[in-house]
């Protein structure tokens, strides 16, 4: 007991979501057994545990096993989010950089937010046809406006303070910008790095039931076709997975490359 008083808040608010995630698991499991939920509509999760050894070892559809799906899907999504925010960073300096620019380009940006990626795919697949290629520029076109709003205001929002504390040391305009506003603006750029990869997340399901049976999406879309729920909840599962592990290594990434970031944070609290 001593010992679990002594853990870290966020430690035992770990064990606290195990906990509840397992105990929803068995209750979902008994409802289904008592016949509370239809099991061909709420498959339990012995049920699609089944499904999850089916997808690895035959595949769904035919041939197409887990590890497939799950390279495609990994492999469009780097392609359109390192494009998306290799577009989008450097832009977003730019703009962020010049008062005047950011007011000429805020509706822009405004709009292009407001723009749903996957109401667009329709034209991209007119532009791009059904292969690689309107999949990729989907993401990427949803990774590049959450990523450009967040580094124009990491760039805007740096700290007066510190711009004036350099210049009161004599340093030069290019000086400040390279080690004191870029510096400044990188925790929000991550911040906006996690949010475009949500949103690359959540287009690829779509972008992957068109043209293909290959990722996740599509894996979800002929789950669909043949009444197999217990194959698109491990579908979405392991999107959802995928996204909480690759955003794990993100934040990993922040702590690595901006140590002093946490230091601040805690100094704010």
């Amino acid at each position: 007991m001593n010992a679990l008083f002594s853990l870290s808040t966020t430690t035992k608010s770990r064990l606290v979501g195990a906990v509840f995630i397992i105990f929803l698991l068995i209750a979902w499991e008994v409802a289904v057994d008592l016949k509370w939920l239809k099991i061909y509509k709420f498959p339990p999760p012995s049920k699609c545990w089944e499904a999850f050894v089916e997808l690895f070892t035959s595949g769904f559809p035919i041939e197409q096993t887990v590890d497939i799906h799950i390279g495609w899907t990994l492999w469009r999504i780097v392609q359109g989010y390192v494009l998306g925010c290799l577009l989008a960073v450097p832009l977003g300096v730019v703009i962020g950089s010049y008062s005047l620019l950011d007011k000429l380009t805020a509706p822009i940006i405004t709009f292009g937010r407001s723009v749903a990626a996957l109401s667009l795919l329709p034209l991209v697949i007119f532009w791009f046809g059904t292969g690689e290629a309107p999949k990729i520029a989907i993401i990427a076109y949803g990774t590049f406006w959450a990523m450009i709003a967040h580094t124009i205001a990491g760039v805007k929002f740096v700290d007066p303070l510190l711009i004036r504390a350099a210049r009161t040391l004599e340093a030069d305009q290019k000086f400040i910008f390279l080690h004191v506003v870029i510096p400044a603006a990188l925790p929000r750029i991550f911040v906006g790095a996690r949010v475009a990869l949500g949103v690359a997340f959540m287009v690829i399901v779509g972008a992957e039931m068109i043209g293909t049976i290959q990722g996740l999406g599509a894996l979800i879309n002929e789950a669909r076709n043949f009444y197999r729920a217990d194959i698109t909840l491990i579908g979405m599962a392991l999107i959802g997975l995928l996204g909480l592990g690759i955003s794990g290594v993100l934040q990993l990434l922040e702590r690595i490359l901006l140590p002093w970031n946490k230091g601040l944070e805690e100094v704010r609290r």
